[in-house]
């Protein structure tokens, strides 16, 4: 399971897992207890979300799907709140890419304010075209409303995997950097907007998302 540690103004949330840190409702509740924590805490603050290993998120936890699809609509819901509450969220969040980074795990990291990625491992991937999935229109607003027409386009209709100095050339990351660099890299990023973090923030995302975020939190009809 996930655990949030703490270093001054910036929270770490590691995703370490075996499972490609994919959204078990089970991690859920704790991605969900870590947002309710940081949010919670006073002062200057900012979080972190970093991987280790191979992956960083694949997104919906398939295997669990299978054994529960009369679940669907409750689950899914429950992903569009974590994308939509990462979003909106007044906590600056700044994700480290270590690894592979797909589907709505891809779409996880789009929704935080900004993203570093291993320059020389893994890929960022949209990869519902090649599975013949469409988009919930949730997470097609989100990916429309955090990457330029080209770059949405090309990511959502060819399912490209984008590599570091890729992801970076189009605008899909912030930064790029080495495995050792890359957490205090995000860290840093972190912590220079830790003081940005007030109720005002929240409010503005609020408003400069209003479309992706009314079609996130409605409810999924199945």
């Amino acid at each position: 399971m996930p655990k949030l540690e703490r270093d001054g103004e910036v929270f770490v949330l590691h995703l370490d897992a075996d499972d490609e840190n994919r959204f078990h409702p089970d991690r859920l509740t704790v991605l969900e207890a870590a947002f309710d924590e940081v949010e919670a805490a006073s002062g200057p603050r900012a979080l972190v979300t970093a991987g280790s290993g191979k992956f960083w998120s694949n997104g919906l936890d398939l295997d669990w799907l299978l054994n529960n699809g009369d679940r669907f609509a409750a689950y899914l819901d429950r992903v569009h709140a974590l994308l939509a509450r990462t979003l909106a969220s007044p906590v600056v969040t700044v994700a480290a890419l270590n690894g592979h980074t797909f589907a709505a795990g891809a779409m996880w990291a789009l929704a935080h304010d900004s993203r570093v990625m291993r320059v020389d491992r893994g890929y960022f991937c949209l990869p519902e075209v090649d599975l013949d999935l469409s988009f919930e229109r949730g997470m097609s607003d989100l990916i429309r409303a955090r990457l330029a027409p080209q770059v949405a386009h090309e990511a959502m209709t060819t399912g490209r995997r984008y590599g570091g100095g890729e992801a970076l050339a189009a605008g899909i990351v912030e930064e790029v950097a080495d495995e050792a660099g890359l957490l205090a890299a995000a860290v840093e990023r972190a912590r220079a907007l830790a003081g940005k973090t007030r109720p005002a923030r929240g409010q503005i995302k609020e408003m400069l998302y209003s479309e992706t975020l009314a079609s996130l939190r409605t409810p999924t009809v199945v």
